[in-house]
């Protein structure tokens, strides 16, 4: 699949503007990446309700058929959570931003809408293995899993 991502000047400006409102919950910032990540593609802006939690803390965000995106808030992802870094919310947000932009066989399109628009924001050549971890490897997938069959067993004679 041939994905069209921003390039990476882009990226970074939108990268740039979910950090600073993480940090500092400046709800300008989040807009004007969300409208010009929505620019790019030509889409309507999605309709983002936050929360404090979702699916009693089990869920992150979700993105429905409508276009509704629901995000737990920055201030709610820090506490109480073991994954509660930055980076770890920026791209749970780039993962629902890829459900809305792109809703058939969405998970998977998500998670690789996700890792390309994290690639290459990192000036330095080097990343650390906790990055690695963060962004994931892209792993290999069967096209489909009904066309594997269990092996026969061979009975033998006692």
């Amino acid at each position: 699949m041939r994905m069209i991502i921003p390039p990476v000047a882009s990226r970074r400006e939108i990268d740039r503007n979910f950090s600073i409102f993480f940090r500092h919950h400046r709800v300008s910032a989040f807009n004007r990446a969300v409208s010009d990540l929505c620019r790019f593609y030509a889409v309507k802006r999605p309709r983002i309700e936050w929360f404090e939690y979702i699916d009693w803390g089990k869920t992150a965000g979700k993105t429905y058929e409508d276009g509704r995106i629901h995000l737990v808030h920055p201030e709610n992802w820090k506490r109480g959570r073991i994954y509660n870094k930055e980076r770890m919310w920026i791209q749970m947000v780039y993962h629902e931003l890829g459900h809305y932009l792109l809703w058939t066989d969405a998970e998977r399109k998500a998670d690789v809408f996700m890792r390309r628009m994290v690639n290459g924001l990192r000036r330095s050549g080097r990343r650390s293995a906790s990055a690695r971890r963060l962004i994931g490897v892209p792993r290999r997938r069967r096209a489909n899993a009904t066309t594997v069959r269990p092996r026969r067993r061979i009975a033998r004679a006692s």
